[in-house]
């Protein structure tokens, strides 16, 4: 990717939008923004002492209630912006993905998407997706090689063991990307690896089908900051386009399969080398 194309003075005039600047993503990506001179508008569909604890008292920030199933709370938040940085994470009261998260998903997509084609100003969508949008289908065999930026999950494959977060990931991402090319919408996605945090557990949804994964060689992680730098660097690099797989290790051996498995479980449980699991 290519450095920015933005000076000083230009990051200072551009007011872009981050949603939901209540997950992880959202809001590392507005602390960045910030530090790097934008003028942020913070919707969220949370809690809102989550950004604002820590920028409130920086008068480059707005904070918008948006929520995504409200198409009219997220030409608000739009108003004025350059951009919309996009991440969706399932609502506290739902936190694990299912048929009606794929559902809820693929409705916030398609509501994000016609908001910008609405909004004149927006120059970029930069649309938070996933690696598992990418790597899941029938004949899984193939050399990680093979795989890149052109490939789809198979959705009725992830459907039939039960890999929902694939299911909705790939299903919201080929909805923003249907309605960008028809409405003419300049998008760019991340699919983004496994994302370490410190409040990962073995619950977290992307990691259904981690032996599978590891046995094909496509179970991939990203840091916080790695995958926030990527959005950024997307958004000012005029000559983005296109889906762009995002990570910084790969976990292809069993000292690093054990290594995040005493990440995940409680120091008593014993963590040998991934096994099939659901394939």
């Amino acid at each position: 990717m290519a450095p920015s194309s933005f000076p000083d003075e230009v990051i200072s005039e551009k007011t872009v939008c981050v949603m939901d600047a209540s997950g992880r993503v959202g809001s590392a990506l507005v602390r960045r923004l910030l530090r790097r001179g934008y003028t942020v508008h913070a919707a969220l569909h949370g809690e809102y002492e989550i950004v604002e604890g820590v920028c409130c008292n920086n008068k480059k920030l707005r904070v918008f209630p948006a929520d995504p199933l409200d198409y009219h709370s997220i030409m608000d938040a739009l108003k004025g912006c350059s951009a919309l940085f996009y991440s969706f994470e399932p609502p506290s009261d739902h936190p694990t993905y299912d048929e009606y998260m794929a559902d809820v998903e693929v409705r916030a997509a398609h509501n994000v998407l016609e908001a910008c084609a609405q909004t004149d100003t927006i120059e970029k969508v930069v649309f938070t997706s996933s690696i598992t949008a990418v790597i899941w289908r029938d004949g899984r065999n193939s050399t990680p090689s093979d795989l890149d930026e052109r490939n789809w999950s198979d959705v009725n494959f992830c459907r039939k063991f039960k890999l929902w977060h694939g299911v909705s990931k790939t299903l919201a991402e080929r909805t923003a990307w249907a309605l960008a090319m028809d409405r003419g919408v300049n998008m760019v996605s991340i699919n983004g690896g496994l994302l370490m945090t410190d409040h990962l557990t073995i619950s977290n949804p992307y990691l259904k089908g981690a032996a599978e994964m590891f046995e094909d060689g496509v179970f991939v992680t990203v840091d916080l900051n790695f995958l926030v730098d990527a959005h950024i660097s997307v958004f000012e690099d005029s000559s983005s386009y296109g889906r762009y797989l995002c990570f910084n290790h790969v976990i292809n051996s069993n000292q690093d399969a054990i290594h995040l498995a005493n990440m995940l479980l409680p120091p008593s449980q014993s963590t040998p080398p991934p096994q099939r699991s659901v394939i």
